[in-house]
């Protein structure tokens, strides 16, 4: 098991040190995870790769998590602990860690999700064989629910462990233009491309989006095929709020799919993002954001002629229908069918 370190030497002692064995540095963000966090942080150091940082922001929980934060960091005092008084958003509490990390390469840790062991080992030695234009090494996951349990697996997978899908890997903008597809907790990211991004975009409501179009633009992603990482699956997750009626992931995802649209290099590129507006109309709708979803139908008339489907979406937008609550039942309903578990997770 190694012990987590955390740098506090000067830049040059720091580019020594990634050069000998490169500095993996992890920012665990959380917000009233009392129940997870300390499992999560356990995972860092336990993890079979010597040399890993660890820097903790508790982002104005009002649960017990900064008790619990602070006493797992009484047993490891190595690791940097923050503790905000408010929230101040998931994108600019990231920002802070990754601004006290040295590491070479950084994993944005939610307090709710597992690291396997020999993840970061695994991601490191991935990394250090990939030329540097490789932002991103991302894997498999398994999805558990607050207890534990195994719910599935992101990619489907075979008997020995690998996904039965062709999952992209290398030029993956076109990819990331059509549809969600990398699961984000997995990711270890190469800090060069993070600081030239200038770190997560604060103005934004949710990350991986913006940085997945800004970042595969320019640089390569490359896929290591094994579940290396336990996702938590929770009622009030992320990618359940945004069915929600007054849920801000839909303006931050239109303030992205503008970007895109302006790096967009070719025709075929222009008609995989006008898909991917065509369906945020639809969200937009049935979250009864009447406005945003015209203003989505907006951006896709500038990128070719709008179909009868989609027309049909924006004209009922005029009406404010109140589609939402029969819209978010039915997604519980088809998410329980989806996620049920498959036993206990091995430990």
């Amino acid at each position: 098991m190694a012990s987590v370190t955390v740098q506090t030497t000067n830049l040059p002692m720091s580019s020594f040190l990634n050069s000998l064995k490169p500095w993996v540095s992890i920012v665990c963000t959380c917000y009233n995870h009392e129940a997870f966090v300390e499992e999560a942080l356990q995972s860092v150091v336990e993890q079979d790769y010597p040399n890993v940082e660890l820097i903790v922001i508790d982002n104005g929980s009002t649960d017990q998590s900064a008790d619990r934060i602070a006493r797992f960091v009484a047993k490891h005092p190595a690791v940097r602990f923050v503790k905000n008084p408010t929230n101040i958003g998931l994108n600019r509490a990231f920002n802070q860690g990754f601004a006290l990390t040295t590491g070479r390469y950084i994993i944005d840790l939610a307090a709710d999700d597992v690291l396997l062991a020999e993840r970061i080992r695994r991601q490191v030695d991935l990394f250090e064989r990939l030329p540097t234009h490789y932002a991103v090494v991302f894997s498999n996951a398994a999805f558990i629910d607050s207890a534990g349990q195994r719910l599935g697996t992101h990619y489907p997978i075979d008997s020995n462990g690998r996904s039965k899908v062709r999952v992209p890997s290398g030029d993956v903008f076109s990819d990331i233009l059509d549809r969600y597809f990398v699961c984000t907790p997995t990711m270890m990211m190469r800090r060069e491309i993070l600081d030239e991004l200038g770190g997560y975009d604060e103005s934004l409501a949710f990350e991986d989006f913006d940085f997945w179009v800004r970042s595969s633009r320019s640089y390569h992603y490359a896929y290591l095929d094994d579940v290396l990482t336990y996702k938590r699956r929770l009622p009030n997750s992320m990618s359940t709020q945004v069915t929600h009626r007054h849920n801000e992931l839909l303006a931050s995802s239109l303030i992205v799919c503008q970007r895109a649209y302006d790096v967009c290099h070719s025709a075929d590129e222009q008609h995989i993002l006008a898909r991917r507006v065509g369906r945020f109309v639809r969200k937009a709708f049935y979250a009864e954001q009447f406005d945003l979803a015209l203003r989505f139908g907006h951006l896709l008339s500038r990128i070719q002629p709008v179909g009868p489907s989609t027309r049909l979406f924006l004209g009922m937008s005029y009406l404010h229908l109140p589609v939402n609550g029969v819209y978010r039942r039915f997604q519980q309903w088809q998410q329980a069918r989806q996620l049920k578990p498959a036993g206990a997770v091995p430990r």
